[in-house]
């Protein structure tokens, strides 16, 4: 283990990276190469009953969350994967009145569903109590969603509270790190089962589906496990910097296969996109699930 070291910090922060005060994310999910980010300061750090959670400053991408030494939000860039997981499912429905987030403790989710009108209850569910009260802490405007009068919040094992739930939501939103560790079983068949029993007949889901660059195997596993459960699956992207290789994805499921997931039901005015949203905007809905060759072969 090396250090972080920094002057405001009595006892140096053992993490897994160099004493030069860079952070650095390695994984075995993508092996060869790093994401580096220059810390300031260290802000945060615990080991909770689920994972490693880290705060810190960066030099220049704010605020920057990381679990497990994965990075899962950074103040500047953030908005990009909240606003496409959330509003690829929501403008998918035409009238989403009541919403459960799976993971997502950072709140981002949850800020931009609260977004919509239609809104009359939105619960998000999440095993980790830390990540929702570091977040709170040093991510107010990601956490700002769970101060809405709509929202409630479940501490607990996404599995075991979707147990009895038949015909609850109409959309349901997994926000989940990567299949390592407590969200591995978020990737597998009998989850979407779960998911697909809580929907109501007309309900859609998106979840997080890695990236095609990197996990293009994964993703066509994935795709299949949800073609087994929904009739209407596809696989939508965005670009984010700070996450492996520039880009994550997203598996867009519906029940009623009639609905084209590709072009939104709902949508805001130009002028309601630019208030709401810095990335989403019904043209980046469509353009999402336009994939390049590669990908679109392995996946069709």
């Amino acid at each position: 283990m090396a250090e972080i070291v920094h002057p405001t910090i009595k006892d140096p922060l053992l993490v897994d990276q160099p004493p030069d005060g860079w952070f650095r994310e390695i994984s075995d999910m993508w092996p060869g190469q790093a994401m580096t980010l220059k810390v300031n300061q260290v802000l945060h750090h615990e080991k909770s009953k689920y994972q490693d959670v880290l705060v810190f400053e960066s030099s220049d991408y704010g605020t920057v969350l990381v679990l497990d030494n994965v990075i899962q939000c950074t103040e500047r860039d953030e908005f990009s994967y909240q606003e496409m997981i959330t509003h690829l499912a929501m403008n998918s429905h035409p009238n989403p009145k009541k919403v459960l987030v799976i993971g997502g403790g950072d709140g981002g989710v949850l800020r931009e569903v609260v977004k919509h009108d239609t809104v009359e209850e939105a619960i998000l569910c999440d095993i980790d109590e830390a990540v929702i009260r570091v977040s709170k802490k040093y991510l107010p405007g990601m956490a700002v969603g769970y101060q809405h009068p709509n929202v409630k919040t479940h501490v607990g094992d996404g599995f075991k509270f979707l147990a009895d739930k038949k015909n609850e939501f109409d959309v349901i939103i997994t926000d989940s790190s990567d299949p390592e560790g407590p969200a591995e079983s978020l990737f597998q068949k009998p989850y979407f089962e779960l998911l697909h029993n809580a929907l109501k007949e007309d309900g859609v889901i998106t979840t997080q589906a890695e990236n095609q660059w990197l996990h293009l195997s994964l993703i066509t596993d994935l795709k299949k496990a949800c073609k087994e459960v929904f009739p209407v699956v596809e696989y939508a992207y965005t670009t984010i910097p700070t996450y492996p290789s520039g880009q994550i994805g997203f598996m867009v499921c519906c029940k009623d296969a009639t609905r084209d997931v590709r072009k939104p039901l709902r949508s805001w005015s130009d002028e309601e996109e630019e208030k709401l949203c810095r990335y989403y905007n019904k043209k980046i809905h469509e353009a999402s699930f336009v994939l390049p060759n590669f990908a679109r072969v392995a996946l069709r």
